[in-house]
């Protein structure tokens, strides 16, 4: 188990994904000054329920799988904040959470090692090749493109990253999704999504 901070947003990374933040609370500030200086990282996690943006008396909830990530990219934005891209490194559980003085929170974590992006490859076999092909699509959108992400079409685990961060669904089903830790599970559950957003689209007509 490790100690780390965590930033808790209404967004969702995945294992080598990228996000653009704006660091401009004080907590935020500092933690991500002490990441650089140690090299280290802090964990992505999805807000249940609460904000952002620290409130006297508003209770935060979190959820507890969430992405380690690193720091790849920083610069001072014309507003004056402090911007990053942030990269996913692996996915982990919270064993135990706690908010500090400075309402920082941090959490004691156990690593998924097997949903990192460290674990082995998985080989793209023919009957993936239509994600493989829907993901060469959605990849090719410009804010897409902006993150400078390098996919591995022919890695499975990386298949079901980026589909599940790029498709148009709910961050509820995004965090069913991270939850999950097989790349085999991630795809049969995006199909799942797939098939009803297919459905819903033909309603329309």
């Amino acid at each position: 188990m490790e100690t780390i901070p965590l930033f808790p947003l209404n967004s969702i990374l995945f294992p080598k994904g990228r996000i653009s933040l704006q660091i401009f609370e004080s907590r935020y500030v500092d933690m991500i000054r002490q990441c650089l200086k140690d090299q280290g990282g802090f964990g992505i996690v999805l807000i249940e329920t609460g904000s952002e943006v620290a409130k006297p008396g508003v209770k935060l909830d979190i959820h507890r799988i969430g992405t380690y990530s690193k720091v790849v990219d920083w610069n001072q934005l014309p507003n004056g904040l402090l911007g990053i891209t942030a990269e996913g490194q692996t996915t982990f559980k919270i064993i135990e959470s706690w908010r500090e003085e400075n309402d920082l929170c941090r959490a004691e974590v156990v690593y998924r090692d097997f949903d990192s992006v460290e674990s082995d490859p998985v080989d793209v076999g023919e009957q993936f090749q239509e994600y493989v092909e829907l993901l060469q699509g959605l990849s090719k959108h410009p804010a897409i493109e902006d993150l400078n992400l390098e996919i591995s079409f022919e890695n499975l685990r990386e298949i079901a990253w980026r589909l599940s961060e790029l498709l148009p669904i709910s961050n509820r089903d995004k965090q069913s999704l991270l939850e999950l830790s097989d790349p085999f599970d991630r795809l049969e559950q995006i199909e799942v999504f797939i098939r009803s957003m297919n459905q819903q689209e033909k309603k329309t007509y």
